[in-house]
């Protein structure tokens, strides 16, 4: 088992929040403060991972404020800046039927119904009506993840979703 692997990366410190040890964090989490809810997650800070505490945390404005055991004052909270936070996979519930996390599609070979190849997934952008697919392949293509439109059939195991694409698009 390649621990690595078993992560999913949910967000990174971004600065320091007062001066109890409280840090800003960007979450990737939807929505953005339930990053706050996990008792623990995974830090990285350089190549080294480790378990750590979560004492407390909040949305705060558009972003989210958290404290972490390993601070306990604005020094300690500096330390942390930089660092990518992460859960483990099986910490989250299975995905109801026809729904997918983002993680677990990430690196998914794209391909239409002819079965031309349009590349992999490499990030989704939201755009508040549709999500859309980013898909680099001999070039960069933004599919809308608009069911039985234009993404037609997901299969995680062959890792392959089929859409409705024009690849000159």
């Amino acid at each position: 088992m390649n621990e690595a692997d078993d992560r999913i990366r949910v967000g990174r410190v971004s600065g320091v929040y007062g001066v109890k040890g409280w840090v800003r964090v960007f979450s990737e989490t939807a929505p953005r403060a339930a990053i706050t809810e996990f008792p623990q997650l995974w830090m990285q800070h350089g190549s080294d991972w480790r378990l750590v505490e979560v004492e407390g945390g909040r949305g705060h404005g558009q972003g989210v404020v958290m404290k972490f055991h390993e601070a306990a004052d604005r020094d300690g909270a500096h330390r942390l800046i930089g660092a990518e936070l992460a859960i483990e996979r099986a910490w989250l519930p299975p995905a109801e039927d026809g729904a997918y996390y983002w993680a677990d599609l990430l690196g998914m070979a794209v391909e239409n119904n002819d079965g031309a190849v349009l590349g992999t997934i490499s990030g989704f952008i939201e755009t508040g009506a549709n999500d859309v697919l980013v898909v680099q392949g001999d070039r960069e293509r933004l599919i809308p993840w608009v069911r039985d439109q234009y993404v037609l059939d997901v299969d995680l195991e062959a890792r392959r979703v089929r859409v409705d694409w024009d690849p000159e698009f």
